[in-house]
Order: structure tokens, then sequence, then C-alpha cells
């Protein structure tokens, strides 16, 4: 009888011993690993809960990283949530949420959870105009706020995994003219981080060939990237009606179409009272970097054109002894200013 008993207990051990570790695997597997809000984790002070295949998590990091302002009730267990002119109430335990005056349906409620307020994650980030989804690979949640898609694709451009544009494997689809975009940030003179409106994120170029994306910092950089690159050729020299197939020799329109061309692909006219119909007119007192400014020259209206540097500096080639250099924007030239264009 004693051999039974003992019998029995060892096959108990053993299967408890064996069936543990498929317990413990099934348990992590139905774990979530992580939630990103625009492609950033957040740091949760706790775990999140997966119940019912619904993601429950810590309520205040859950509304005011999607920017909404919260004040709770303790009494009521109540939390009112706004965020411009939405408002959303809801109650801990409750099936229902009023947003803006409409019920709304809670799948699974929220919940306090060892002092913790839990709140289910889909629901209140659609409710604060987010869209989720699930990464079922990495078992993540991923948020991706409201955003305004108002940059609108000009020419066909590579969407890119990053901002590189001799990583042929690195182009994850073309986007098209007249797409729109919502542009995350700018990486540098040459690319913009963006998201499209089917929530992929990636690189595409920021020369204004491609999008109509314009901002002051942006400008900056790519002024400043226009003069670094023509810094290259300080003292080339002048040579009226330079060939435009070489460098070795500038005259004052093919200087500054080499440079547009190459930094920014913006193809400029050979002649410079050509060049001065492009782009958009503006002030000398509202010069920036990279700003055209046109001169009238050998008894032309327009015979000249210099690049705007900051700081009352131009840069342009106009004589055999100098070549291209700087100099500033004196008396002299202001006496034969014409106009000033934008050209980016």
């Amino acid at each position: 009888m004693r051999m039974h008993k003992k019998a029995t207990l060892l096959v108990l051990l053993t299967s408890i011993l064996y069936t543990a570790p498929a317990h413990a695997a099934v348990t992590s597997q139905n774990q979530v690993t992580g939630v990103f809000l625009d492609d950033r984790q957040l740091q949760l002070e706790v775990q999140p809960l997966l119940i019912n295949g619904t993601t429950l998590v810590p309520m205040r990091k859950l509304f005011e990283e999607q920017g909404a302002k919260i004040s709770w009730n303790n009494d009521t267990k109540t939390v009112k949530a706004t965020k411009g002119n939405l408002v959303l109430t809801y109650q801990i335990g409750d099936l229902t949420a009023n947003k803006n005056g409409q019920a709304l349906s809670v799948t699974v409620p929220g919940q306090v959870v060892g002092g913790n307020t839990m709140m289910p994650l889909r629901f209140v980030s659609e409710s604060l105009g987010s869209t989720v989804k699930w990464d079922a690979s990495t078992r993540t949640v991923r948020i991706y706020s409201a955003m305004n898609y108002d940059t609108t694709i000009r020419y066909g451009v590579n969407l890119r995994s990053s901002p590189n544009s001799s990583d042929q494997s690195g182009v994850q689809q073309m986007l098209s003219v007249g797409e729109k975009v919502h542009v995350v940030r700018e990486v540098d003179a040459f690319w913009l981080e963006v998201r499209t409106q089917d929530n992929k994120t990636g690189y595409i170029s920021a020369k204004p060939k491609y999008s109509d994306y314009t901002s002051e910092s942006l400008a900056e950089k790519q002024g400043s990237a226009l003069l670094a690159y023509g810094e290259k050729y300080l003292g080339t020299p002048y040579e009226f009606g330079a060939a435009t197939n070489q460098t070795s020799t500038f005259d004052c329109s093919s200087f500054v179409g080499h440079l547009f061309e190459n930094v920014l692909s913006v193809d400029l006219p050979r002649a410079s009272y050509n060049q001065a119909k492009e782009g958009k007119e503006v002030a000398i007192s509202e010069l920036r970097k990279g700003d055209l400014l046109f001169f009238s020259a050998r008894g032309l209206d327009i015979g000249h054109v210099a690049m705007y540097a900051g700081n009352n500096q131009i840069l342009h080639t106009y004589s055999k002894e100098q070549g291209v250099h700087y100099e500033a924007l004196s008396e002299k030239w202001k006496k034969r200013f014409v106009t000033a264009r934008r050209m980016f």
C-alpha cells in the first residue's frame, strides 16, 4: 500500500515538473512586450494587462502622452479628459463612457489593480483621435497620434527606411505625385522623416523638387548647404559665357545655377535675366541665406546675379581678378539692385 502511494506521488511530482515550463511559456506568449507612441516606447509604471484580447495600461500616462489633460475624482473613481474641444468622461468599472455627450461602449472596463488605475488602451487612444495597431510578431502595441497630413508630394519620391539615398535596399515604396504625408521632423538639409496616411514611417528627400514642405529652419539649413558647397569654388576664375558642363571657370549665372542644381536639384535658366523670373520676389529687407539678388550690369536691366550669404554678405563672381568670392552688399551694389528672388 505504501509503495503504491509513493509511486502515485512520484507520478504527480513528475507531471508537475514537466508541465510547469509549458504553462510559463504560454503565459509569456500572452504578454504585451511594449507600447509605442509614434515609434517612441512609453515607459509604463506597471506591466500592461491583456484581458480577453484588450490591453489595459496606466491611465495617466495613456491620456497625457497623447496630449489630453485629466482630472480625477477619487470618490466616484471618475476621470475627465480634455483635448481641445474633446471631453471624455469615464467611471472606472462601467461599460460605457461619454464623449462630448455621446455614449461610447467599452468592451473591457477600466479597473484599479494594485493601486494603479488601468484603462483600455485602444478605446482611450481612438477616442482621442489616434490610430492603434497590434504587431503580433513582436507582441507590441503601436499608437499613432492624430496628425495633419498637410505636405503634398510634388514629384515621385522613394520612402526610405533610413536617410540615405545610396542604400537601394532601404526603399520601402514610391510615393506618388499628390500623396499627402505628415512631416515628423527635419533630419537635416536633405532629409525629412515622414509618416504616410497608412501609418508607414520613413524618410524622403527634403529637396524642394519632391514636396511642398517649407519651414524657416529647413530654409536656413538648405541655405547654409548652398553656401558650404559654393565655398569649394572660392577663387575659381571668372569667364563670361562659361560652359555649364565644367567647373574650372564660371560666370555669375552659371555659378548659381551649378549650386542650385547640385545641392537642391533646382534647375535654373542659364541667363541671369531669365533666372530673375523664377521663384518668389522678396524685399531686400527680408533676405535670407540662399536668396538670389539681381543687379543691372553691362547696359542690361538685369545682367548680374549673386547669392545672399547672411550678415549683409553676398557670394558671387564677376571679375577675372577675384573669381568666386564673398563681399559686402555695399551701397555700390544696392544702387544697381533690381530684385531678389526666393527659390526654396
